[in-house]
């Protein structure tokens, strides 16, 4: 459930277990497709593991009517790009089985094609020096390397933690597009995940750096902060727990609607204004 308009439905994807790092979510609003731009998030990455994994894929997308550009490198990696039905615009990563996995029991895909995890996300910015500058000295990441693929712009890498595919921001340098409209088949923002314990050491962190943000927001699944880098692209800090087996087990998870503690008395309500999902 959106916590901010209950009106809509937050979907939210993830692995077998709901880990952090795997869920990927959407706003389930009426909108006028994205005008495409720079200052936005433009894909977004998903981990799989293998050669063989993304030829299934190639061929399950290729099956369902969708259009991709086949498996190329990039990055020094294999990858398959690809969007969905509204614009989504997606990349496959062969990230090599590195990490765990959780596959989801009941998932139609064969348990060595799942994805496993959220992986590399790419934006795209005008300017990159007040960025990098956001990354490195206040969210203390690694400028790592840089690259261009055919006909695409350069593309700078930024790593987190041990770094590897699935802890990578990829910032793209486009400064002749026109600014990006968000809309359906966009993205909305990016969550860098934190612990609990190291929460509030982030909200003072961005109040000493006089970064303007939300302040703390608790979503109860979860806590956030949100604040937007120097192009206007919105970052969140997102907490690991409490987790989506705060309130059900993970046996359940998404056959219900499920509501925080403060909207629960609103339970009926909300649930005879949202459409039923299928």
């Amino acid at each position: 459930m959106n916590q901010d308009d209950v009106s809509a439905y937050h979907l939210f994807y993830a692995d077998g277990k709901g880990s952090p790092g795997t869920d990927l979510t959407f706003f389930d609003w009426p909108a006028a497709p994205e005008l495409r731009g720079t200052q936005s998030i433009v894909r977004t990455g998903l981990r799989v593991s293998g050669t063989a994994a993304l030829e299934w894929w190639a061929k399950r997308l290729a099956d369902q009517g969708l259009p991709h550009r086949g498996i190329v490198v990039e990055d020094g990696r294999q990858t398959l790009a690809f969007e969905d039905p509204e614009g989504q615009r997606f990349l496959l990563v062969d990230a090599g089985g590195v990490g765990e996995a959780h596959p989801w029991p009941s998932s139609p895909v064969p348990v060595e094609k799942q994805i496993r995890g959220l992986g590399p996300i790419v934006i795209s910015v005008r300017k990159v020096d007040r960025t990098d500058r956001v990354l490195r000295d206040l969210l203390n990441m690694r400028h790592t390397r840089r690259y261009q693929g055919t006909g695409g712009p350069e593309t700078h890498v930024y790593e987190m933690n041990a770094g590897g595919p699935s802890a990578e921001l990829h910032v793209a340098v486009e400064s002749e597009l026109p600014s990006a409209r968000q809309g359906a088949g966009g993205v909305h923002h990016i969550a860098f995940r934190t612990t609990l314990g190291d929460y509030e050491g982030w909200v003072n962190r961005l109040a000493e750096a006089h970064v303007p943000s939300s302040g703390p927001v608790d979503r109860y699944y979860f806590r956030s902060l949100y604040f937007r880098e120097p192009n206007g692209i919105l970052f969140e800090i997102a907490t690991d727990g409490p987790g989506f087996t705060a309130d059900e087990s993970l046996e359940t998870l998404g056959e219900r609607l499920s509501l925080p503690p403060f909207l629960e008395h609103r339970r009926r309500e909300i649930e005879r204004a949202l459409k039923p999902l299928s």
